[in-house]
């Protein structure tokens, strides 16, 4: 889902840091995919203090939003969502400072108080020769290294900036559907890297480790994919909302981490709720969705290419 609208939160200077950087090359196709991409336009104001006051409308050019600029303390935004995992997207490629502070992105994704989100993604100048940067804060105001939902967004969102869809004509209307495909890169390993200080147990990877939490044993495995995620499979253990703070808070993962419980339904089809690191449980995690299949394939329960069920969608 897509929301146009216009903020009245202030700007505040943030420390620099290194950003996850693109070039104009977006297409690129992983064997590791996911999902599609939802929208519609609405327009509104949000207090940065407690209100906010959507309206939805119909008509609402995207065009004649993204030539909007900011003015007067105004933010301007719209919204996406990737099978349900919903992210604030913001036009900040005339600086290279996010426009707003974490403190107001999490006021921000307040689903309450606030627009509502999993994550605010703000596309920032190129560096280092390629065309756009990356840096999202999540709903409590931490920023993750990476998040593949939100990647797609960010691909969908430059697209439209540009006003280019690669050669292919797109029909805007009130609700639509748009598949983007990102190339996740290679899965780490390595216990240190992950980060995770569970010892390795197959070389230096942790693969099927014990991990007691709260009393219980269970087995974990652990892979980046620019982010930690534990993955365990089965199906005990009790409410996510319970079960998952203490998984994200363990004193083995220094970094805190992401969290997938997965059911494997087939060796082609497999089933999952995640807890996200800063953001609690989501519908979706594309990170999440490709740690969970390195995982099971590195456990021997899956093959290479598989449908993973997430509460968004396939």
């Amino acid at each position: 889902m897509e929301i146009a609208a216009a903020s009245t939160v202030s700007v505040a200077p943030q420390l620099p840091r290194l950003t996850n950087a693109f070039s104009r090359k977006l297409g690129s196709i992983s064997s590791l995919s996911f999902g599609s991409l939802k929208r519609n336009y609405c327009v509104g104001k949000v207090s940065a203090s407690s209100s906010v006051d959507v309206i939805t409308a119909d008509k609402i050019s995207p065009a004649s939003f993204l030539d909007k600029r900011e003015t007067g303390g105004v933010l301007h935004f719209v919204k996406y969502h990737g099978l349900g995992n919903d992210f604030i997207l913001v036009d900040n490629r005339d600086s290279s400072e996010p426009k707003i502070t974490q403190e107001q992105a999490a006021k921000l994704c307040d689903r309450n108080f606030g627009v509502g989100a999993d994550g605010v993604i703000f596309a920032m100048p190129g560096v280092n020769g390629t065309d756009y940067t990356m840096r999202i804060f999540n709903s409590d105001g931490s920023e993750p290294e990476m998040c593949g939902n939100g990647v797609r967004c960010f691909a969908r969102f430059i697209a439209e900036l540009e006003r280019t869809c690669k050669g292919k004509t797109v029909v805007l209307t009130a609700l639509w559907v748009v598949q983007v495909k990102v190339d996740m890169g290679i899965p780490i390993l390595k216990a240190q890297d992950v980060p995770t200080k569970l010892p390795g147990n197959k070389g230096e990877a942790v693969i099927q480790a014990e991990l007691v939490v709260d009393g219980v044993s269970w087995n974990v495995t652990c892979v980046s994919m620019g982010n930690p995620h534990c993955i365990t499979f089965g199906t005990k253990g009790g409410p996510l909302p319970e079960i998952g703070p203490k998984f994200e808070h363990h004193e083995m993962f220094p970094a805190r981490t992401n969290t997938e419980f997965v059911e494997v339904l087939s060796r082609s089809h497999l089933k999952m709720r995640v807890w996200e690191r800063g953001a609690g449980a989501t519908l979706a995690c594309g990170t999440g969705a490709c740690a969970l299949v390195v995982a099971a394939v590195l456990e021997g329960r899956a093959n290479r290419k598989c449908t993973v069920d997430l509460p968004g969608g396939p």
